[in-house]
């Protein structure tokens, strides 16, 4: 099986995510189970109904992280000679050849990903071609609104 790779802190994050379900979550949602079963006729009780669709949530995320946990490879920059390259786990500025804006990303993995906080997937169009180029390369990124050139202005090997 393919090992899927994470950052440091995408790890911790899924194994607090984790912790929290199972010793928060899970106990509560089944006092809720119990105490809705209390009310009596369990067709028409929409307190049990909603809680058991919770349990089945918090019980899918549960497995959705322990499977990416097992896959998982955490790739730890502090154990890895980039030579000054763009990496996985490594942030990196680029400005737009076009209109001049700079933006910094950090290439993560899938599970990580969130474009909000500049959180780029490794297999994102834009990850995929930084990955590999150096500080003053120009690349260029297939979107699907056309060709696009960037700039590799900096990379930083950021612990997380």
């Amino acid at each position: 099986m393919n090992k899927i790779p994470i950052t440091v802190s995408g790890e911790k994050k899924l194994r607090k995510e984790l912790k929290r379900l199972i010793t928060k979550e899970r106990p509560e949602i089944i006092e809720s189970i119990a105490t809705a079963r209390e009310h009596g006729d369990l067709k028409e009780n929409a307190e049990y109904h909603a809680a058991r669709e919770r349990q089945s949530f918090i019980e899918g995320r549960i497995k959705d992280i322990e499977s990416t946990l097992s896959d998982a490879e955490v790739i730890d920059l502090a154990n890895i000679n980039a030579n000054g390259k763009v990496i996985f786990g490594s942030t990196v500025s680029i400005c737009d050849a076009e209109t001049e804006n700079e933006i910094s990303y950090k290439i993560v993995g899938d599970d990580e990903a969130n474009i909000k906080q500049n959180l780029i997937s490794y297999t994102s169009p834009i990850a995929k071609a930084l990955i590999g180029k150096e500080s003053g390369d120009v690349v260029i990124v297939k979107a699907p609104a056309g060709d696009r050139e960037f700039e590799i202005v900096d990379i930083k090997y950021l612990q997380d």
